[in-house]
Order: structure tokens, then sequence, then C-alpha cells
């Protein structure tokens, strides 16, 4: 019998920006579990990234999102866990439909809440693939 190969699969990752912050919360997942990270999911077949986004933004934060914008794709091979996994993820920065929203916690177990960041204080653990990207000067916030 032969072996099947892991396909690679694409995700869709929100910087959600509020002034100087970004949105967080820390995984509940076999990759990355208890690292901080970014709001996003699988892109479905026939969404744009935008619409990709929202959905996954309403459906992991209740909130809703507002403009984005495309940021940058990382092409990223996870081996540190018993189930390999290849992501080409697409980032964009976001902003809420509704700066006054407050984020929820509807997926309990995929996430232990939600929260407001300072982006020149953000919680250890990041998740790898933020925090490769932090650490490499990337800065999510429109250019003054």
């Amino acid at each position: 019998m032969e072996e099947t190969q892991p396909v690679p699969r694409v995700g869709v990752v929100l910087f959600v920006l509020k002034g100087k912050s970004v949105l967080l919360g820390r995984r509940r997942a076999s990759i990355g579990e208890s690292t901080f990270a970014l709001p996003g999911g699988h892109l479905e077949f026939g969404e744009s990234f935008e619409e990709c986004g929202a959905r996954e933004l309403m459906e992991e934060t209740g909130l809703e999102m507002g403009k984005a914008d495309f940021l940058t794709v990382t092409n990223k091979v996870f081996l540190d866990k018993s189930k390999h996994c290849h992501y080409v993820i697409v980032f964009l920065r976001a902003v809420l439909a509704d700066p006054n929203q407050v984020p929820q916690n509807p997926e309990p177990d995929k996430c232990d809440g939600w929260d407001w960041y300072d982006w020149d204080n953000l919680p250890q653990p990041l998740f790898s693939t933020l925090d490769e990207m932090v650490r490499s000067g990337f800065n999510p916030f429109p250019a003054t």
C-alpha cells in the first residue's frame, strides 16, 4: 500500500489592529499548544482571502471585520509534532467594523480567550510563525 504525502493547505490569518495593539488568543490545538496566535483558519473553496478572514474572525471571536488589506504570505512546514503539515499562510491587516466591539470566546475548546496586546510588549510564547515574523522585524501597522 502506497503512503500518501500530506497536502499543503491554505490558511488566512488576521492582524486585527486597535491603536498600537493586536488581537491575540492562547491556542488550544495540537500545533502551537499554549502559544499566543492571531485569529484565522482554513481557506474554503471559492472564498476570497477577505471573506475567509471575516468568517474566521466572526467564528473565533464574535467580532465583525471592517476593512482588510493583504500584508504578506509565508510558506511553513511544521515538523515538530507527530502530525506533519504544510501551510501557505496569507496574512491580512484588518480593523473592526465597530472599534467598540469586545472579543468573545465562542470556541473555548480551541482558544483560552482573546485580548488586545501592545505590539511593543507581546505575550510569550508566540505561535512559531508569528514569532518568526516579529523576530525578523515585521511590523503590521501602516506607515505613518
